[in-house]
């Protein structure tokens, strides 16, 4: 019992500690003229998948790199099938419509990731040359994203930066810091205790875990007929897990994918993103598909744990 409120307790501090490191920096981009679709690109698309990067690296550190891709997949799995499959059911328009712009640059970046994710852990480990080639293929993504949103925009007026803002992102990396060593540290514990691999832990509560603040505020925009506006940040924070946090992970140190990982949750993945990216041809996502997403989610959760 203390182990899981361990858990639970570091983990919350984990994303509380990233919300407020996201929105402090997000202030301080725009005081320094950075324009808004930049700090939106680069602050608030890392700043939201910080727990994953994090833990990541903790876990690599702590020789319980197989933490990374159960994380990875698990919260990959939980965006596309979980959080999308939720918006579009609560959504009050009852389908969610994509913008052109998912359709160009988006979705082609997330089957993209996705195949060479699954071409790194294919073997069953991501080395430091894998996570390389992962992290310029990221560099590519941002470069594109870049272009194509600064065409037009001279960038907003510098302002002063407010000493607020500096002490709340350095009080709240150091609240990150902590709470991935000791989500990490719980995290191994409760599966020795539970007596299952670390991976599996890792691939069904901790990604359930660091997607729950998607999942509220994609809840929220859904009821409020605004569920379109949370599509592009979960894709895009697909792209980012795929492709930085192994990266990252790969090139601090060796990342592990063991077989209860690369058998199922990998070609799930791989399919799941293939799958999406064929339903949104039309540019939306109807009530019907999105229960599709549900039982999917449901599916891959009881494989995984065994319990089907």
């Amino acid at each position: 019992m203390l182990l899981l409120l361990t858990f639970v307790g570091s983990l919350a501090l984990l994303l509380v500690a990233a919300r407020l490191f996201t929105g402090a920096a997000e202030r301080i981009g725009l005081a320094l003229g950075l324009s808004g679709f930049m700090v939106g690109v680069i602050i608030v698309g890392v700043g939201t998948s910080l727990p994953e990067l994090i833990t990541g690296l903790f876990s690599v550190s702590q020789g319980v790199s197989q933490i990374v891709s159960g994380n990875v997949l698990g919260a990959n799995v939980s965006n596309l099938l979980l959080i999308l499959g939720v918006s579009t059911v609560f959504s009050v328009l009852r389908s969610v419509y994509l913008g052109e712009a998912y359709i160009a640059i988006d979705l082609h970046f997330l089957v993209g990731s996705a195949f060479v994710l699954g071409v790194a852990m294919s073997d069953g480990v991501v080395g430091r040359v894998e996570g390389l080639c992962l992290l310029a293929v990221y560099g590519v993504y941002v470069a594109y994203l870049l272009k194509e949103g600064s065409s037009g925009s001279n960038g907003a007026a510098r302002s002063p930066i407010a000493l607020r803002d500096v002490l709340q992102v350095v009080f709240s990396a150091v609240g990150i810091y902590f709470g991935a060593e000791w989500t990490v540290n719980s995290l191994q514990g409760l599966a020795t205790v539970l007596g299952v691999p670390t991976a599996i832990v890792a691939v069904t509560v901790l990604a359930l875990g660091t997607t729950l603040p998607e999942l509220v505020v994609s809840i929220t925009a859904a009821r409020q007929g605004k569920a379109s506006l949370a599509v592009g940040n979960i894709l895009g924070s697909c792209v980012f897990n795929a492709l930085v946090v192994v990266g990252a992970g790969a090139v601090y140190g060796t990342v592990k994918a063991p077989p209860e990982l690369t058998e199922f949750a990998l070609p799930f993945v791989v399919g799941a993103s293939l799958l999406f990216y064929l339903l949104v041809q039309d540019r939306r996502i109807s009530s019907w598909e999105g229960m599709l997403f549900l039982v999917m989610y449901a599916l891959f959760i009881l494989e995984i744990s065994g319990l089907a």
